[in-house]
């Protein structure tokens, strides 16, 4: 019987010297990797850092810049690009004693410089920070999952975890936080198939998907690179040196989305959010409004329902105290908002317009419009009253045959004090980001979302804040 030949047996030393293991210049998949001369379960796993393991960033190689055949170092948390004997990953592990890497893509993890793979069940949870996956078992129980742990045992409520603001984007902050708690969107968000997908879904979808993993290490989440995807998509209509409309960004989001996931005219955002109005028009002849022609009736789809604030009083306080200032400010109820949609009243600019809501969409987006076009300095400080529970919003648009539809709140986008009076810090960048955000978890608790703050609060406090950007939810 012949005597198998050990691994380090001369022979079998020379070659290996001749296997080709060099990746410098690979290919956009990892298959020009050198496939591992061995699985061994246990080596140098001691060494892993979970604390300095951040997957947020782009996968960009931090030597190189390359964003091909990315690894991380498990150790230290750094970026590099291959893992062959001329690569950044090779050179990084010889010199920093750091040898265990996993690539981003296929998750597969590798000793180096000795190039073989390691398979051990303890390395999953990295693996499902990097690519957080939902079963639909796990979205029906979303809503009760609660609060979590990172890794210093700190609590956080899953689904209500904290942004990293980049630059002035707490506008881009507010909107994410909005999508990720629209049911419907956010359900197809965490199960979608993300292969060969549009980078704004695809990266949308993972800062979602990691908003509501209860496995994280930190209790923190930075969008970056959703928020690179969405100033390049727009060709600098959004950016990051100014705060923007958040409600145009999310217009812009939806309707973008909508031409990315859209399957036979239809899409998720739009069954979920669109609705349709009546707008019946009349041309004014003078100004004792006789009218000219008939009636032309159009039906329109919307997105959102924009609400006409009264005009600011043109003398509203006389006192400099801030809390005599903001007692004078004047309050309209909701309700008496949405009497626009109701087919009663009338619209005069040159046309007499009636706009009668016909079908009502599952979630409602409310704008009140508080700030002039083209200019968020002018801002109309009106506060807007109203119950964030059972609104009867068949009953107040007439809409035929949704009488008694009923809706909840579950976000509210505020605008907090003024833009010319925020604080500048060392950088020149305002200290305090002019929008937040409210969010809905579970059936009756609410969290208050100010960038990476996060903190509990009573649903009375709710109308207290400038309501901007509002969406309900039919019961």
């Amino acid at each position: 019987m012949p005597r198998k030949r050990p691994v380090d047996d001369e022979t079998g030393s020379e070659a290996l010297k001749h296997l080709k293991i060099d990746d410098a210049s690979p290919p956009a998949s990892d298959l020009s990797d050198t496939e591992p001369t061995e699985h061994i379960s246990d080596a140098f796993l001691d060494t892993v850092c979970r604390s300095n393991l951040d997957f947020d960033f782009e996968e960009q190689c931090s030597v190189s810049l390359s964003t091909t055949n990315i690894y991380a170092c498990l150790v230290c948390g750094k970026y590099f690009q291959g893992r062959g004997q001329q690569t950044h990953a090779y050179f990084h592990s010889i010199n920093d004693n750091h040898h265990v890497f996993i690539n981003l893509k296929t998750q597969r993890v590798y000793v180096l410089p000795d190039n073989y793979e390691v398979m051990d069940k303890s390395l999953n949870d990295i693996k499902d920070v990097i690519q957080p996956t939902f079963t639909a078992h796990d979205v029906t129980r979303l809503d009760e999952t609660g609060h979590a742990h990172d890794l210093m045992g700190r609590p956080y409520v899953v689904g209500c975890v904290g942004l990293n603001r980049v630059k002035r984007t707490s506008y881009i902050n507010v909107i994410i936080q909005t999508l990720a708690h629209i049911r419907p969107i956010r359900n197809f968000l965490l199960t979608l198939n993300l292969d060969e997908r549009p980078p704004l879904v695809r990266k949308l979808a993972m800062v979602v998907r990691r908003m509501w993993h209860a496995r994280r290490f930190k209790a923190h989440i930075s969008p970056h690179e959703c928020v690179q995807e969405i100033v390049g998509l727009s060709k600098g209509r959004f950016g990051l040196d100014d705060e923007a409309d958040p409600f145009e960004l999310l217009v812009w989001m939806l309707n973008t989305m909508h031409g990315m996931v859209r399957k036979k005219k239809t899409s998720v955002v739009y069954e979920t959010l669109r609705g349709e109005m009546q707008v019946a028009t009349q041309k004014v002849r003078d100004a004792s409004h006789d009218m000219v022609d008939e009636t032309t009736v159009t039906t329109m789809p919307f997105l959102a329902l924009s609400l006409e604030l009264p005009p600011t009083p043109l003398f509203t306080h006389t006192s400099n105290d801030d809390e005599d200032e903001r007692a004078d400010i004047p309050q309209v109820a909701l309700t008496t908002l949405l009497q626009r949609y109701d087919g009663t009243t009338v619209e005069t600019n040159g046309l007499v317009r009636h706009y009668t809501v016909t079908n009502l969409p599952s979630y409602i987006v409310c704008h009140v419009k508080r700030f002039s076009k083209h200019n968020m300095r002018e801002k109309n400080p009106t506060v807007v009253n109203f119950p964030v529970c059972n609104v009867p919003f068949g009953e107040l648009l007439h809409v035929r045959g949704a009488q008694s539809a009923t809706y909840d709140l579950v976000v509210n986008v505020c605008h907090v004090g003024r833009q010319e009076k925020s604080a500048v810090d060392g950088a020149g960048l305002e200290s305090e980001s002019p929008f937040v955000a409210y969010v809905r978890q579970g059936e009756s608790s609410w969290f208050r979302v100010h960038d990476l703050r996060v903190e509990p609060v009573m649903p009375q406090m709710l109308f207290l804040s400038d309501s901007y950007i509002q969406v309900w939810q039919r019961n």
